[in-house]
């Protein structure tokens, strides 16, 4: 049996901690809008951006907002952790939550390259 010490995470350290997320959280929103105006300029400026590199976009935008969505909620949740074996508990469970959303992200974007790719394929 494994033992895990009992360490308690003093307050100030997890206030500390939940206003840094708060203040990374911040900027990443400062982030995502100056990055959604730049990708709207690109779309309006050009009108070849073929529809199957406009919906990868879009996709691969999305995920990226969701797995930052997700790390900064474990951020969260972490800077409140009591104990180690909270911290452990929290972050196990997030990995196992982002390997499923991963390979869900990873099946979408294949899916969107296969009907690319037959929409791109010559009628005979």
């Amino acid at each position: 049996m494994q033992y895990t010490p009992e360490f308690e995470i003093p307050s100030s350290v997890r206030d500390i901690a939940g206003k840094s997320v708060e203040q990374a959280k911040d900027a990443y929103g400062k982030f995502v809008d100056a990055a959604r105006q730049a990708q709207d300029m690109v779309a309006k400026s050009t009108e070849v951006l073929a529809v199957g590199a406009k919906e990868m976009n879009e996709k691969v935008f999305s995920f990226a907002e969701a797995n930052t969505k997700a790390g900064f909620e474990v951020c969260t949740r972490l800077a409140q952790a009591r104990d180690v074996k909270e911290a452990l508990e929290i972050q196990t469970q997030f990995a196992r939550s982002q390997m499923e959303a991963y390979a869900q992200q990873a099946q979408e974007l294949s899916r969107i390259l296969a009907a690319s790719a037959q929409k791109a394929q010559p009628i005979n």
